[in-house]
């Protein structure tokens, strides 16, 4: 049979079934003549006449916060851009055209018109027909919530594709179905509800739906304050949107260069179908005449305004923008069903309203001091430059801007352009992370003060080349053999604190602090502070080098080798400044759909990563880095100072990475210059006649300053005592002992040794003769130990002997001897020896004179003595005649 055929037959059957229709739903007193016995009537009757109708697919906005602390709309989301309204909120003329061009009975009928279903038959069914049907205002609404109901269903493109076929098929089971629906649909809601449905979730080109996205994207205003020839103009489109839309004047579809009267007429189409709308109007009497002629007199003058979408759309914003999409897609999606992200069907047809943390005026300072000091890109390298700002106590991102332009489009390509969040890690579409360097060293001095360290507490930091074994409770001892790191100003080291180590950015001290740590210690605490491990996902200490080897947390790491997220970092000294406290970071406030209800938004966990006493030990150094040490050159271009700052600085082998990171008690903020790949020396690059290294100091300051004018600061705890006395300890004696002997002994005591020469001494040649410290010193302190020459020999006791037996015994020692006499009025001294010089507590050289004091009764003394009388003779020494 022929197409022409079956479209006849088609025709005919609808006709029929229409006429049914519209006896027994419109008129239903009319059903009981013969036309009720139809077996139509039976067959409609068992189609479903039940129709749910979803939540519309609406547009999601993101928005910041503005100074005066309300929301600012920074960009959308959306597979429809539609925002519903109520119907107070439409203008009377929009409500009028849709009635009078698309139903005039639409308030008389009781869900189809008769007129308009045969017109719709015959356009839809008879080949070569018209294109355009006549159905009434409930049935097109009916045709959109089937389209928005597969839609929301549809799990995949494949399935979203199949449900709009089913829904638009140009079929009669598709029309019966569309009809049934329209008459239950009049008989549940009231005729203005309906109206406001159909206006809600009319298309109107593109991806504009509804009436108020319309008037806004078309005019660029409200669908409450439309004129009457813009909402004739409006309603034209829904008629045959690709034809009648008015964002492409240079398209023909738009009849473009359409001559009328020798004149172009911009939009002519839209026009011709606008006008006619005007008309139908009048003859409905919702116009006046001289309301219709200056409508038609009017020309169609769309002011077209661009919907904010995406996050490129929003460049101050773009990668924060981006941040947050993915933490819904990632916070929001339903682990149990692995093929569907609720999380990205929210963001693109929830209507949610996400409020961020972000502070527009904190981005607008961190972007400004970013863009004017890092380009977007340079010929020597791919430069990376970024600012992240957390709040400390709660984790909510306050900045985050890198130097580089968003854009996601593959097609777009150039060294100033990256999809990239440097600042993120790479679960939030951010980079594998980069090395932060001497910034890493803060938790090595966490864990110092955690085991039990003091700050003053010294070590032996000199420079060497084994290491020798680092303990690891995690994976076993880790040899660091010919591992020989140096410090950035050179030079061998020292016996240096642990606070000296922090200030000066020492690595051989904090080599030697970790050399008494548990590595796996520094690790976890490590991951504690910035709640998360590297950039890449990875725990800490689970990388994979370019050769494909594994990466362990090795003694190295304590320098910072580990791949971090700059947020990470952020995170952890906010944690340092907040009493110990790490809060995940944090990028949503709230959440509300599209009626103001709240939505579960991703939340921030607090966790005591260290303790409050602990972290105040912390701040109490990180804060002199920035008065005495590294951090100095960021501190003295701040205006304001004197607000208590903590800081570390950052550079990584080579100068691939700088970093400058720190915080008040307030808000903590992370820079970082880098190379976003490459390994090009940042000492040796230059941008406007300055070193590349430095300029993270030039942006961390204008960013802090505007944290502490806006959020204040308080000063840091201090730090009880033990985290600043070092513990006393037990000095061993080690004389007499082989220096090898003595140094093993006193290191066990945990002290530090360092030979210093010889002495002369009466220990043994070769063995320690000389120790710096006895009884209690500070553990940790350096004791010197000289090496005995073995030249010196006991001086005997002589005292309580008689003067010349005293005397044959030193001479026999190989001493000289001298006499002297000391007054006694006892009787029992006279002639002995009282006191010796040296004492027999002394070592000294064989040949030295010893000098005794004999006693000497005074005139009036006992028996035997004759005053004045001389008893010893002349002084003798050893050797003489006697």
């Amino acid at each position: 049979m022929s197409d022409l055929g079956t479209g006849v037959l088609a025709f005919v059957g609808m006709s029929a079934l229409a006429g049914v229709l519209v006896t027994a739903a419109v008129t239903p007193a009319l059903a009981v003549t013969g036309l009720a016995a139809n077996n139509s009537i039976t067959m409609f009757e068992n189609l479903p006449g039940f129709l749910d109708i979803d939540e519309l697919a609406q547009k999601s906005t993101i928005y910041a916060i503005q100074p005066d602390g309300s929301p600012a709309a920074i960009t959308s989301f959306y597979d429809d851009d539609r925002e519903e309204v109520e119907f107070d909120y439409i203008s009377q003329y929009l409500k009028d055209a849709a009635v009078a061009g698309e139903d005039p009975r639409f308030y008389e009928h009781g869900g189809i018109d008769i007129k308009g279903t045969l017109s719709a038959v015959a356009n839809e069914f008879i080949p070569g027909g018209a294109t355009r049907g006549g159905s009434s205002i409930t049935q097109q609404y009916v045709k959109n919530v089937l389209i928005n109901n597969g839609m929301n269903e549809a799990k995949t493109e494949e399935e979203k594709k199949a449900a709009y076929e089913d829904a638009t098929a140009t079929t009669p089971e598709r029309k019966l179905k569309e009809m049934r629906y329209a008459i239950s649909i009049d008989k549940k809601y009231p005729k203005d509800e309906i109206l406001k449905g159909y206006l809600n979730i009319a298309a109107f080109g593109g991806q504009v739906y509804g009436v108020q996205s319309a008037a806004q994207y078309y005019f660029g205003t409200n669908a409450k304050d439309l004129t009457l020839p813009q909402a004739a103009s409006l309603i034209a489109i829904v008629n045959w949107p690709e034809k009648f839309r008015l964002d492409y004047p240079e398209s023909e579809t738009n009849g473009a260069n359409t001559v009328v009267d020798g004149e172009n007429v911009p939009y002519a189409d839209n026009k011709s179908r606008r006008d006619y709308i005007l008309k139908e109007m009048l003859d409905e009497k919702k116009i006046t005449k001289e309301d219709y002629d200056a409508a038609v007199a009017t020309p169609v003058q769309p002011a077209i305004h661009e919907p904010t979408t995406g996050c490129q759309a929003s460049p101050y914003y773009a990668y924060f923008c981006d941040y947050v999409t993915w933490e819904i897609k990632d916070k929001m999606d339903d682990p149990a069903t692995p093929d569907v992200n609720e999380g990205a069907e929210k963001l693109s047809r929830g209507g949610l309203n996400i409020y961020t943390t972000i502070d527009m005026q904190m981005q607008d300072v961190a972007t400004q001091a970013l863009r004017e000091n890092v380009p977007s890109s340079i010929p020597e390298m791919d430069l990376g430059g970024s600012v992240v700002s957390v709040e400390v106590g709660t984790g909510r991102i306050l900045a985050m801007v890198q130097n580089t332009d968003y854009n996601v489009d593959p097609e777009v390509t150039g060294d100033n352009y990256s999809a990239v969040n440097y600042n993120a890690g790479i679960d939030y579409g951010g980079s594998s992370g980069f090395q932060p360097g001497s910034t890493f060293k803060t938790f090595t001095l966490a864990e110092w003060l955690k085991e039990g360290h003091s700050l003053n507490e010294s070590m032996n930091a000199t420079k060497r080349s084994n290491w020798g074994t680092f303990n690891d409770s995690c994976n076993g001892p880790v040899d660091a053999g010919g591992w020989d790191p140096g410090n950035d100003e050179g030079g061998n080291g020292g016996f240096w604190t642990a606070l000296f180590n922090t200030i000066n950015s020492e690595n051989t001290g904090f080599v030697a602090m970790a050399k008494q740590l548990d590595l796996c210690g520094i690790k976890n605490t490590a991951t504690a502070l910035m709640s998360a491990g590297r950039a890449d996902g990875k725990p800490l200490g689970e990388g994979i080098n370019s050769d494909g080897d594994p990466i362990p947390f090795g003694p190295s790491a304590v320098l910072g080798t580990e791949e971090i997220a700059p947020l990470s970092m952020a995170t952890a000294f906010a944690a340092y400044a907040g009493g110990g406290v790490s809060c995940t970071p944090i990028a949503i406030d709230r959440i509300e759909d599209a009626e103001g209800n709240p939505v579960e938004a991703p939340k921030s966990t607090c966790t005591q990563a260290i303790t409050a006493d602990v972290a105040a030990g912390m701040t109490y150094a990180l804060n002199k880095v920035m008065t005495q040490g590294t951090g100095t050159s960021s501190l003295y271009k701040m205006d304001t100072s004197d607000t208590p700052m903590i800081g570390k600085t950052g550079t990584t082998d080579e100068n691939v990475a700088t970093w400058m990171s720190g915080a008040s008690s307030k808000v903590a903020t992370v820079v970082g210059v880098y190379n976003s790949t490459g390994q090009v020396d940042l000492r040796q690059t230059y941008i406007n006649g300055e070193q590349a290294a430095v300029l993270r100091h030039n942006i961390w300051p204008r960013v802090m300053d505007f944290a502490n004018m806006k959020y204040g600061g308080d000063p840091f705890p201090e730090p009880k005592g033990e985290f600043l006395n070092a513990p006393q300890a037990n000095v061993p004696s080690v004389l007499g002992l082989a220096p090898d002997a003595a140094k093993q002994a006193l290191e066990a005591a945990g002290f530090g040794v360092a030979l210093d020469g010889e002495v002369d001494s009466a220990q043994p040649k070769g063995t320690i003769g000389e120790q710096s410290a006895t009884g209690t010193a500070a553990r940790g302190s350096l004791i010197m130990l000289k090496v005995s020459r073995g030249n010196l020999g006991a001086v005997p006791n002589v005292v309580g002997q008689q003067a010349d037996a005293a005397e044959a015994a030193l001479k026999e020692a190989g001493f000289k001897v001298k006499r002297q006499d000391e007054a006694t009025t006892d009787p029992t001294k006279a002639g002995t020896v009282l006191s010796q010089n040296p004492g027999s507590d002394a070592a000294v050289r064989a040949g030295d004179t010893i000098t005794i004091s004999v006693g000497k009764l005074e005139a009036g003394g006992g028996p035997g003595e004759k005053p004045g009388e001389d008893t010893d003779g002349e002084d003798t020494e050893a050797g003489g005649e006697g």
